[in-house]
């Protein structure tokens, strides 16, 4: 009988997705499933979620879960198991998951998350019967905050006679942290024991992610450098100090990518597919890109200058303010840049002005298209990453597969991945990007100036190419990870 497992999160693909925690979720059941372990989602009950579910088949109901009515509707996500929780006055409400119709979190975040989290421990435990069986889950799998209470539900809200179920959570990103001021705790259904410096509690209110992270089994990050960076004051967002305390249960997984979605031999987004040993059809995308963003065109494979290439939240994390000040650099260096993603609006007022300064040369567009974002990788010469701090990244790992060579900022997932092209990697023939070191205007030029230098020279930037096109990152070491941490987590 395969281990059972509870993947609790705010999003899976292909149901619903935000950011890189989706493609996570929504990989997960496969990647474990060669390992012998069984993965059921949980979901909540978006209006996308429950129209793409299909037939909708009653497992569970609550009267009453955190206040509200609720049932659980059995689906399958792929060839897994898929469970949502339909909670309507949670959960029935058009856009993002997370934001109103004005852009900001929903005023009852915590109330619906948490109503999520107590489902899930519920579920866990035993309370969903399926076929007149109950059934029964070996760990439960918590994502990121928004499933974070979860594991305190396990931990402070069970009844005496309910079995133990181990738990992992895992951190995305440190930054959010699901933070509520203590007014919503006596609405938890906690015991008042839960209400402490080692419990919930977190500068005076609630922080769904501390909960978690005191209350789990075993604590994730996903990938090992950030596993480490969080246990310092610079990373760890206040929480470094319990990572510290919580010692060998913390450790770093590194994300996976899925390659039947990202792979340029197959991808039907492309202009041209293309594979390592055939790469100069990859000139085909190129000019297509040149076309879909306005960019002066070139005629020959090099003509024109590189494109450089951004598909990113444009914010603080991500150093897009430092790229601002750049992209002059980056335009007299001779380079194009095309850019795709939303943010803080002084941000896209920025690359709107830069795009108006450098016609031809750099264009803009708001907001996020996952087909683009294809023909993004498949046609610009390099994919720039400058992060202040980076849990994973995903999108450096989609450059290598497609020969869009990046450039990162040694920081986290990005340290991890991406093998910097300094003398000694070019000469043993390693190298897949570039990285640079601090988050500045000076440090990124530096590295802005590396890589067309490299651009430069066709050779180098072919073997470079090749190299990154040669990496492995899909989920195969990474589910066996997990399997394996399941299954020390019930030994």
């Amino acid at each position: 009988m395969p281990l059972r497992v509870l993947s609790v999160t705010s999003e899976a693909v292909p149901f619903v997705k935000t950011g890189g925690l989706a493609d996570v979720a929504g990989a997960l059941p496969a990647a474990v499933a060669p390992h012998g372990i069984e993965v059921t989602t949980l979901l909540p009950g978006y209006p996308s979620v429950l129209a793409k579910l299909g037939r909708k088949r009653v497992v569970h109901v609550w009267e009453s879960l955190l206040g509200e009515p609720a049932r659980l509707l059995a689906g399958m996500l792929g060839d897994a198991p898929l469970v949502v929780l339909d909670a309507p006055g949670l959960f029935a409400r058009e856009g993002s998951p997370y934001l109103d119709p004005a852009g900001r979190d929903w005023g009852d975040n915590w109330h619906r998350f948490a109503a999520l989290s107590r489902a899930a421990a519920d579920i866990a435990s035993g309370a969903m019967v399926v076929r007149g069986k109950r059934r029964l889950y070996d760990v439960l799998h918590a994502h990121d905050w928004q499933a974070g209470m979860a594991p305190a539900y396990l931990h402070w809200g069970m009844p005496p006679e309910a079995p133990i179920v181990p738990s992992v959570v895992t951190i995305h990103n440190m930054a959010f942290q699901g933070w509520q001021g203590a007014e919503v705790f006596p609405r938890l259904g906690l015991p008042r024991e839960a209400w402490s410096m080692d419990g919930v509690e977190y500068h005076g209110g609630v922080s769904m992610l501390k909960a978690g992270l005191v209350t789990a089994s075993a604590i994730t990050t996903v990938s090992p450098t950030y596993a480490q960076e969080i246990r310092t004051a610079e990373f760890g967002m206040g929480l470094e100090g319990l990572i510290v305390a919580r010692g060998r249960d913390v450790s770093g997984i590194l994300n996976g990518i899925d390659g039947q979605v990202w792979n340029p031999e197959v991808d039907p987004l492309l202009a041209k597919r293309f594979t390592a040993r055939a790469l100069g059809r990859r000139v085909a995308n190129k000019r297509a890109l040149e076309a879909e963003f306005g960019l002066e065109p070139g005629e020959g494979p090099r003509a024109g200058g590189p494109i450089f290439v951004v598909i990113s939240r444009l914010t603080w994390q991500k150093g897009m303010d430092v790229l601002l000040e750049a992209v002059d650099h980056l335009v007299g260096l001779g380079g194009r840049l095309a850019l795709l993603g939303s943010g803080e609006p002084e941000v896209e007022a920025g690359f709107h002005a830069a795009a108006a300064r450098h016609p031809g040369r750099v264009a803009v567009r708001i907001g996020y298209d996952e087909a683009l974002s294809h023909r993004m990788q498949g046609g610009g010469d390099a994919i720039l990453i400058p992060s202040r701090f980076e849990p994973c990244g995903l999108t450096q790992l989609y450059g290598l597969a497609y020969g869009c060579v990046p450039v990162v900022a040694r920081t986290g997932g990005l340290a991890d991945t991406v093998i910097d092209a300094n003398p000694a990697a070019l000469a043993a023939g390693v190298a897949t990007g570039v990285q640079h070191g601090a988050v500045s205007y000076a440090s990124l030029s530096a590295g802005l100036s590396r890589t067309v230098a490299l651009y430069n020279r066709p050779e180098e930037w072919l073997r470079l190419q090749r190299n990154a096109m040669a990496c492995d990152f899909s989920w195969g070491a990474s589910g066996k990870a997990y399997a394996e941490l399941y299954r020390s987590l019930i030994q």
